[in-house]
């Protein structure tokens, strides 16, 4: 068996991984990266990229639906080419792929190890049965893997997840969606929009990633107008049958019914990839479900030589997030013992369905409802998103009512992408309502909505600060 000795070591080469043994590099120290897997990222083999190159083709193909209401008319009909769209899927998910590949082609060879990791001490790794690598720090950056419920496992062959969607040389005529959540959400209102039949099935009433009742409430509306969409569907069975897969289940109407589909999507979450990884050697501290328990701040797990970053830790798992946690825990994996924070930014999520979904800062569920008030606009009549007839979507901005601090907001609506940003910017400059209001707004633009949002907020604020002052008096 093959011996390194090495500073850091750095168990997956994704993009938690590739940050954390780039800034160990940066910081002088000696480190290597394994990785099990092909390279290329979740995000630019099977998440964000291939994801959204299906949801232009179909923003693309549902652009003529509107073309009447105009006053444009269409001679003939659109026509989608299941193959073609799913050619330059694959292309162009190829190409995003090979940039990836290319970066890690550069790290030296020597820097590389290929295999399955698993830890054997504290201080050592044995990637399967070839290399055993002594270490004094070490970054866990495993990713995730998608978690599928029992009861779908009966559609057999015709189970299918996310990732396996981008490898589809056609399109289906049928689908079932199991998870209205952000990834359930963009494929299943692509697909749908593509032409494909599609079902979603949810449990407990969640829709994409809302914890406010009315902005939740308000998409499910949206997305139910345009595809079968059942929340908190009672799903009796799951089975292959010749033709495909058939679902039971109860409707709307609380009638027993069933649908046969082409394939059943299990959109329903992803689990860290830390099964199998030895972690009961390394001495540090697991929590119920077998995860470390760490410091998100540094990404120290307890007091170890041992740091966690990415999807592996089960915190925020988004590009953006795997990016910092991997650059702070590569960082203080460098500089330990002497750890200290990392930047961490203001949590921001976008769903880039139509219309989209956003989360910025902290959500409605987090929030004690009587320390704050929210600021609501309807985009129904707001200006610009009527002009364009993209005026589908209600934001909610929460402000807390001691200091008039913007602390986060949850939005469906056009453009949300742009929107959330501007908040989040505002929210981690801790910026009052009344110091954002003090922003330019031009018109006609969408954003023009978050200002009305914003003195709805305002007013609230005054209107409970006077109530105090009464009161006081």
């Amino acid at each position: 068996m093959n011996t390194i000795t090495t500073d850091v070591a750095v168990i997956g080469a994704g993009t938690a991984g590739l940050a954390a043994y780039r800034a160990a590099i940066a910081a002088d120290r000696r480190a290597v990266i394994i990785e099990a897997g092909p390279h290329g990222t979740t995000c630019a083999r099977v998440g964000c990229m291939p994801s959204k190159l299906l949801i232009a083709a179909a923003e693309a193909a549902h652009g003529p639906a509107k073309w009447d209401t105009f006053g444009l008319r269409l001679e003939g009909s659109v026509k989608v080419d299941g193959a073609a769209v799913m050619d330059r899927v694959k292309r162009e998910r190829d190409r995003f792929v090979g940039f990836v590949v290319a970066g890690v082609e550069r790290i030296p060879e020597s820097h590389r190890v290929t295999g399955r990791a698993k830890f054997t001490s504290a201080t050592s790794i044995e990637v399967d049965d070839h290399t055993r690598i002594d270490f004094t720090r070490a970054v866990i950056a495993t990713g995730s893997s998608p978690s599928i419920p029992p009861v779908l496992r009966g559609a057999a062959d015709r189970l299918v997840v996310n990732d396996d969607v981008f490898s589809w040389n056609d399109l289906p005529k049928s689908v079932a969606v199991f998870g209205p959540g952000v990834i359930g959400l963009e494929l299943g209102q692509a697909l749908s929009r593509l032409g494909v039949e599609v079902r979603m099935f949810g449990v407990g009433g969640l829709v994409g990633p809302f914890t406010d009742p009315a902005v939740r409430d308000y998409a499910l509306r949206a997305f139910g107008a345009e595809f079968h969409l059942d929340a908190d569907a009672k799903v009796s069975a799951v089975e292959r049958v010749a033709d495909g897969v058939r679902v039971r289940y109860r409707d709307h109407d609380g009638s027993e019914t069933e649908a046969v589909v082409d394939y059943v999507i299990a959109a329903t979450g992803r689990a860290p990839n830390v099964r199998g990884l030895g972690l009961e050697s390394t001495g540090i501290e697991l929590d119920a479900r077998g995860l470390p328990k760490f410091d998100r701040r540094t990404m120290q797990c307890g007091t170890s030589a041992i740091f966690i970053a990415g999807d592996a830790n089960n915190d925020l798992p988004l590009l953006h997030e795997a990016a910092d946690e991997g650059r702070i825990a590569g960082d203080n994996a460098a500089r330990f013992p002497a750890v200290q924070p990392g930047l961490r930014r203001t949590p921001l999520g976008v769903v880039f369905s139509d219309p989209q979904l956003a989360t910025v800062g902290r959500r409605f569920a987090e929030l004690d409802a009587a320390a704050i008030v929210v600021g609501e606009v309807s985009f129904e009549d707001q200006g610009r998103s009527r002009v364009m007839l993209r005026n589908r979507g209600l934001a909610h901005v929460y402000a807390d009512v001691n200091d008039g601090r913007v602390v986060g907001a949850e939005l469906i609506g056009p453009d949300a992408e742009h929107l959330a940003h501007l908040l989040a910017w505002g929210i981690q400059s801790e910026m009052t309502v009344a110091r954002m209001l003090e922003m330019p707004f031009y018109h006609p633009v969408v954003q023009e909505g978050l200002r009305t949002a914003l003195r709805d907020a305002q007013a609230k604020l005054e209107a409970h600060w006077q109530r105090d002052s009464r009161k006081a008096a």
